[in-house]
């Protein structure tokens, strides 16, 4: 994000007429290119546009995979219990100002959800993210995607690291865009600041029996 001084200084350039015929050109080629990549999505693939770009996702692998599918029976089990909302992975495509990221864990506040239809593909901005590392996505999940989702009012954005078993929890305060770091954990217990009750044992995000203690205690 530009300063305050780099916007001055690049109001005051001679070249500011060229510079924002030259921003309005990328602007509106991007803007094609983003209504082509929605038209031509399918259900089966996992893509996003960043940037103006196409990103394609491979296949994920094992621990990926089990990371996301724990997490998401706790928070959806949850969540539909107390009728807070919808939970969605990996498919779920949210629309932002310019790009749209298909996030591994998204949750929609209840009037939010209230709005969705059973054919609905673009959701707008959701009130808590997660994505869980790759060696293909943590440059983007810690790069563009960290300082979108904050300056889009993702309210709480969650960054978990399968090797080293860990969870940083990221918060926006009050009339802020960038995100705080509240903590970082590799145990103890972890409770949402924007799912009101969800509080889990680290544990169970990597352990499949730590999981289903964390069902039974909490939701049994």
């Amino acid at each position: 994000m530009l300063d305050e001084p780099d916007l001055e200084s690049i109001f005051a350039s001679p070249e500011l007429p060229k510079i924002a015929e030259v921003i309005n050109s990328k602007l509106a080629a991007e803007r094609q290119a983003r209504l082509r990549f929605r038209r031509e999505l399918t259900p089966s693939v996992k893509a996003e546009f960043i940037a103006g770009e196409v990103v394609m996702h491979s296949p994920a692998k094992a621990k990926h995979l089990r990371v996301t599918r724990r997490l998401l029976k706790l928070l959806d089990t949850f969540v539909h219990q107390m009728n807070l909302g919808e939970v969605f992975s990996e498919k779920a495509l949210i629309c932002l100002t310019r790009n749209d990221y298909e996030p591994d864990v998204v949750f929609f506040g209840a009037e939010k959800a209230s709005t969705f239809s059973p054919d609905h593909m673009e959701f707008p901005v959701p009130d808590f993210v997660v994505e869980v590392l790759s060696e293909s996505t943590a440059a983007r999940d810690r790069g563009v995607k960290f300082e979108d989702y904050a300056q889009h009012g993702i309210r709480e954005y969650w960054i978990i690291d399968c090797d080293e078993k860990t969870v940083e929890q990221y918060i926006l305060r009050d009339q802020e865009t960038r995100y705080h770091l509240a903590q970082k954990l590799a145990g103890g217990s972890i409770a949402s600041l924007v799912v009101s009750g969800f509080e889990i044992p680290v544990a169970a995000i990597f352990d499949d029996q730590a999981n289903a203690d964390a069902i039974a205690n909490q939701f049994g």
